[in-house]
């Protein structure tokens, strides 16, 4: 079976975040990073990378390059939660998520097909969603592998889209720059133009006797990844270390009431998502973000840690309730939920000597495990 995995990729993720918080800024030249002493660029608005502005350059020269360039310091914690909102996208479409950085990972959709439609249609999904979520684009690459779909994310950017079916991936590679070639470096891929290879076609069919000076040993390996040959899976994370549902309203909601039913059905799809992974959480969350996109988050911690439905709904509840109370009238885009501080609860004996609302969980996620999600719910979660 062909594999279908997705490279989604943050179109100049830590600009594009700083010229959406400062609308002042779209379409200039935006640089991230220190101005100070030897200060680099951490991130460059595509703005300006038409100067030749490019990240890890020393700031002093990407300035001479652009003196009009607009320069933020960078803010590490925020680009970390954005990257959890557009980490959380991925969640909904896949467990395979193999991170390479805030704003980048592969995903293996191969099985989400059956449920979610072609590997195409996930794409257009993940990319509607983070713009939803974010309003930030992303450019994915669609193909059989890894390698592939990395290459295939860079070739229309920004907010691109490029499918490389299997039966076209030495069509599509062939033409290309060796310097498309994930993992070659800047100062290996001069080297090997300057031997006379230019093309990844070239490196595909180049002889031992060419490759070998460049490549030693690795000279078939190269040669194959040059054809497209990437057997590499897709190697999630195991370790858990937040739990998370929000959903962005079609509308923004003031009502109380039905904020608070809104938080009650992402408290039940948490706590089941909980259940599941045998896991209990000493942390509970609510994220809540305003009409404005202006967001905040209001956490409280709990001991001992918890799996019971009822306590960690009731906590979540509350932090909402004090966030209305302060700011009367407010409409909201978003409401989530997160449960962090996880540890593992086999050590307790999960649904074995709970209390009569642990066993009602284990009854609710039987009946949904047998005929579906829809054919039970709590009456807290029902508008």
């Amino acid at each position: 079976m062909t594999r279908a995995i997705l490279h989604v990729d943050m179109d100049a993720f830590y600009a594009s975040i700083e010229q959406r918080d400062h609308p002042e800024t779209a379409g200039k030249p935006v640089i991230v990073g220190g101005t100070a002493g030897r200060g680099v660029v951490a991130a460059a608005s595509y703005e300006v990378r038409r100067f030749g502005v490019r990240s890890a350059m020393p700031m002093g020269t990407a300035l001479r390059l652009c003196p009009q360039a607009i320069c933020i310091a960078p803010r590490m914690q925020h680009y970390q939660g954005v990257s959890q909102e557009v980490f959380s996208v991925f969640h909904e479409v896949t467990p395979l998520v193999e991170g390479l950085s805030l704003d980048e990972a592969f995903l293996d959709v191969t099985a989400s097909v059956a449920l979610l439609g072609d590997p195409v249609t996930i794409a257009r999904l993940i990319k509607r969603r983070i713009v939803s979520l974010t309003r930030l684009t992303a450019s994915v690459g669609v193909a059989p592998n890894k390698l592939v779909a990395k290459i295939a994310s860079e070739l229309e950017k920004p907010d691109g889209l490029t499918v490389i079916p299997a039966d076209r991936v030495q069509q599509v590679l062939d033409p290309l720059s060796v310097r498309r070639m994930p993992g070659l470096g800047r100062k290996k891929g001069i080297q090997v133009e300057h031997a006379g290879i230019r093309t990844l076609g070239e490196l595909r069919s180049a002889p031992d006797a060419q490759l070998w000076p460049l490549f030693g040993r690795y000279s078939a390996q190269m040669r194959a990844r040059a054809a497209g040959v990437d057997e590499a899976p897709v190697s999630a994370s195991h370790e858990e270390r937040s739990l998370g549902a929000e959903d962005t309203f079609e509308h923004d909601i003031a009502a109380p009431d039905v904020l608070h039913n809104q938080l009650a059905r992402l408290v039940d799809r948490v706590c089941e998502r909980l259940r599941k992974k045998q896991l209990m959480s000493a942390c509970i969350g609510v994220k809540i973000r305003r009409g404005d996109f202006v967001t905040f988050t209001r956490q409280r911690r709990v001991a001992p840690p918890t799996h019971d439905e009822r306590i960690i709904a009731s906590l979540a509840a509350e932090l909402l309730s004090r966030w209305l109370s302060g700011h009367p009238g407010a409409k909201l885009r978003l409401l989530g939920v997160v449960l962090s501080a996880l540890s593992p609860a086999g050590q307790l004996g999960l649904f074995e000597r709970g209390s009569n609302t642990t066993r009602l969980d284990a009854t609710l996620d039987q009946v949904r495990a047998r005929f579906g999600r829809g054919a039970l719910m709590r009456g807290n979660t029902i508008k």
